[in-house]
């Protein structure tokens, strides 16, 4: 087996449902991350990518028939490049990440692009398709923008429950407080910001329709002003629009390579794929199943929580980032030191790359060896992926 590195991560900044990247078609926001990634990395001939597996969990509009490939085509790269699209949902360019770094490890591959790209702002309505010709009743239209859709009533209803209520759940489970969860929101806001001010984002992203940072970081933002939203969920509920993820529009891409294409790529690796795993549970305890997932890629890597010192948890709902930190027992303090999804977004087919990327820079920054990428992903999965930084 051969060792898979990351050379170099690149996303567009995130924009805000209905907001700057409204416009922009999902095929387009893919074809930009793509072009912004290989941007850094110019000694390298496009042709000797192997693979280009990119990330999607809608495909349902604009995205649909293999986005990854119209990527490809759209960013110019030779016709010879192959792609496929992969869905996990939530986690799907960090599947997509896992996969590249399977194939290189597997010697299938010697570089690959990895990402994912979601515009839940031209997420399309849909329309069942009738099972007889001239049906006499009306037909529905589903959203496709984000949660369960055309629901088989074979499920079990508890599994089917809204990805609020889920948390709300989840919140009762562990008494985790509106109170902790407006404070988890508030300094993922002022965490972001800050990364935004001091530069860190600049190198780790590509501006797209005049949009050069991301849309929906709040610097003001505070405990006190979520403390003044109402519940979305439950009328008596914890879990608000401030301290949930948005709904957002964007692209992320990671170049992955085995050690020796260090000199075909130009680059020295940034860090090593040391650890990834996935994990499964029950549907409705699906922003719990990152514990376990990490749990799991720890041990592949051969090390345990004392030894990381550098953590992204896509934060989908502050009280599950919450429940997951509290089961790990780790310094809250090493989580998400630039800004979490709750601030920067979550464009779920993007948020994978996204985290992996940001740790990968993260571990550079503050000279850790050890980083944990973990991801919650709706009807019951995570997944996780151990990074070793490999720049000092």
């Amino acid at each position: 087996m051969t060792d898979s590195f990351l050379y170099a991560a690149v996303r567009t900044p995130f924009g805000r449902y209905s907001g700057a990247l409204a416009d922009v078609r999902p095929d387009d926001l893919a074809a930009a991350a793509l072009t912004g990634l290989l941007a850094k990395a110019p000694g390298l001939d496009p042709a000797r990518i192997d693979d280009v597996i990119w990330g999607n969990a809608n495909g349902a509009g604009e995205d649909n028939r293999n986005v990854g490939r119209m990527a490809v085509l759209l960013a110019g790269l030779p016709t010879s490049v192959p792609a496929t699209t992969v869905n996990r949902l939530c986690g799907s360019s960090l599947d997509a990440a896992i996969s590249g770094s399977r194939a290189i490890a597997a010697g299938d591959a010697s570089v690959v692009v990895a990402g994912g790209v979601e515009s839940m702002t031209r997420a399309p309505w849909v329309l069942p398709k009738p099972s007889r010709a001239f049906p006499a009743g009306g037909l529905e239209a589903v959203s496709t923008t984000l949660g369960w859709r055309l629901v088989n009533p074979r499920m079990p209803a508890e599994w089917t429950v809204s990805l609020g209520e889920c948390n709300e759940q989840l919140a009762d489970k562990f008494g985790i407080s509106r109170e902790r969860q407006d404070a988890f929101a508030a300094r993922s806001h002022a965490l972001a910001a800050r990364a935004w001010d001091d530069g860190f984002y600049r190198d780790l992203t590509v501006p797209i329709a005049d949009l050069d940072r991301d849309e929906g970081i709040r610097a003001d933002s505070s405990a006190e002003k979520l403390a003044r939203l109402k519940p979305s969920f439950r009328p008596s509920g914890t879990i608000t629009a401030g301290n949930a993820s948005p709904l957002n529009d964007g692209a992320a891409a990671v170049l992955l390579g085995n050690s020796e294409m260090s000199g075909t790529i130009g680059l020295d690796p940034l860090a090593r794929i040391a650890g990834r795993a996935a994990h499964a549970l029950d549907p409705q305890d699906f922003g719990f199943a990152p514990v376990e997932a990490a749990g799991k890629a720890l041990r592949q890597a051969g090390i345990g929580w004392s030894d990381v010192g550098a953590v992204e948890l896509n934060e989908a709902f502050a009280v599950q980032s919450l429940a997951c930190v509290d089961a790990w027992d780790i310094d809250p303090e090493i989580v998400n030191t630039r800004g979490g999804a709750i601030a920067i977004g979550h464009p779920l087919g993007a948020s994978g790359a996204r985290i992996l990327g940001t740790l990968a820079h993260v571990l550079r920054e503050r000279k850790q060896r050890w980083g944990v990428a973990a991801i919650c992903i709706g009807v019951g999965q995570a997944l996780a992926v151990v990074l070793e930084n490999v720049t000092t």
